[in-house]
């Protein structure tokens, strides 16, 4: 007999778990919403008291608690996301650094934030408390509490001014 999300997941709500796809082996925990047309492969955790918005597609990767995920967003395989992130809606993580199968893992650490549009490159490590502006390309580490924009992403001094800021 198959078992329905809710079922399967006592505690965590799905807004429409006739559209939303958990495979088996993954694991979410109490407290946790998730929107509809997401889907959550083998092998991922979920912490709990997350947020997950709809279109999500979320690889097995390692989701804390209190975290995030706006609509639209890619997590993919072997990506670690500590607590209290906050990801913006169609951000992509990507794993593949020369598209050849060797795999690198982006790491966001504990309280980051990831503006909307953002995409982490292989291996970058976004630091804990950092910010990461929306519709950046992050190809390198950030450092905790650090605040970084642009394509490539680079990092804003405290008061700087910005083309277009006057």
């Amino acid at each position: 007999m198959l078992l329905s999300l809710e079922e399967r997941f006592p505690g965590v709500r799905f807004y429409n778990p006739f559209l939303v796809e958990v495979q088996e082996g993954a694991t979410i925990g109490p407290g946790t919403r998730v929107g509809s047309f997401t889907l959550i492969h083998a092998g991922a955790v979920v912490g709990e008291g997350c947020t997950i918005g709809s279109h999500c597609n979320i690889h097995s990767a390692r989701l804390g608690a209190r975290v995030s995920i706006q609509t639209g967003c890619h997590i993919t395989r072997g990506v670690v996301i500590e607590d209290d992130v906050f990801i913006g809606p169609g951000v992509v993580t990507l794993n593949d650094r020369q598209m050849d199968g060797r795999f690198s893992f982006p790491m966001i650490c504990r309280g980051a934030r990831i503006g909307g549009g953002s995409v982490i490159l292989p291996g970058v490590r976004i630091g804990a408390d950092s910010v990461v502006g929306a519709g950046s390309v992050v190809t390198r580490d950030v450092p905790e509490a650090a605040t970084v924009l642009g394509n490539p992403a680079r990092f804003r001094v405290v008061g700087e001014r910005l083309r277009g800021d006057e």
